[in-house]
């Protein structure tokens, strides 16, 4: 059992700071004041977080902290922290460990029972959920999916009769792909995509899947994609018509509406074809 009182102040600290995800406002006022009463600050690229320190007038030593060095890097900031020295570890965008490195070191802090306190701020996935005009309670929070395509459909298969909403971050360059991979998989559903958040640029896409995917996407700044959960209803529908209407209800055309239901009855999509057609001209 570990019980932490956070504002020890004999307690050397390791600091998880929000840093801001778009425009440089985004940081709070206490994030400043943590970052300029530390004595040293982990960050992913000291490129990134040196503009966010000189926009604040912030001078503390910087040292790299990323995925390739994060074991390694336990034994030093221990050292640290055993010399009285308190540390922050920041992101290039946003929350630390969420989709970035962290959570080796905070794991190992907590465990050797050193203080781990957050100090929070801007996070891509909240901003994008909260303006989506998608259910924001239940969600799940996926972050980036994995690069094969069996293993995307593995992840989303998970979710296909989920009722969370969920969100997922891509790249620009991958973006188009994914929502592709999204259609397939979790049908035709409502779908928020956002990118530059908090920038000048800021963009978002909202609509079904498949309307997003007739449209050309921005092929700069990262995106935040968030998507409806499952609409369809626990009880098992096994009339094939019925089940072809539910799926139109759901924004599919009548072609997808087909497919879905022939995979639910796991029968060929000809034969729900004839079904439909046949109760649809009576």
């Amino acid at each position: 059992m570990n019980i932490q009182i956070s504002y020890d102040v004999l307690k050397p600290t390791l600091y998880i700071v929000s840093t801001p995800i778009g425009s440089l406002k985004d940081i709070t006022l206490r994030a400043i004041e943590v970052l300029k009463s530390v004595d040293i600050i982990l960050c992913e690229d000291t490129r990134v977080t040196s503009k966010l320190l000189d926009a604040y007038d912030i001078h503390v030593p910087l040292k790299s902290y990323q995925k390739f060095n994060e074991r390694s890097m336990v034994l030093q900031v221990i050292e640290y922290l055993d010399n009285k020295m308190s540390v922050a570890l920041v992101s290039d965008a946003g929350t630390p460990l969420i989709s970035d490195p962290g959570f080796i070191l905070v794991d190992e802090l907590i465990g050797k029972n050193y203080n781990v306190v957050s100090i929070p701020g801007a996070s891509a996935l909240l901003s994008a959920l909260v303006t989506s005009g998608i259910l924001t309670q239940p969600f799940t929070f996926i972050g980036f999916l994995p690069r094969k395509l069996g293993e995307i459909n593995k992840v989303l298969k998970d979710y296909v009769s989920r009722k969370e909403s969920l969100i997922i971050y891509e790249s620009p360059n991958r973006v188009q792909k994914t929502l592709s991979y999204m259609l397939d998989i979790l049908g035709n559903r409502r779908v928020s995509v956002a990118r530059e958040l908090t920038k000048k640029f800021e963009t978002y896409y909202r609509g079904y899947i498949k309307d997003i995917l007739e449209t050309t996407l921005d092929t700069r700044g990262e995106y935040v994609i968030v998507v409806e959960g499952s609409t369809t209803s626990d009880v098992k529908i096994e009339d094939p018509v019925e089940l072809v209407l539910s799926y139109m209800k759901q924004g599919y055309d009548e072609k997808e509406a087909i497919k879905q239901a022939s995979k639910d009855l796991g029968v060929h999509k000809s034969e729900v074809y004839k079904i439909f057609k046949i109760d649809k001209s009576s």
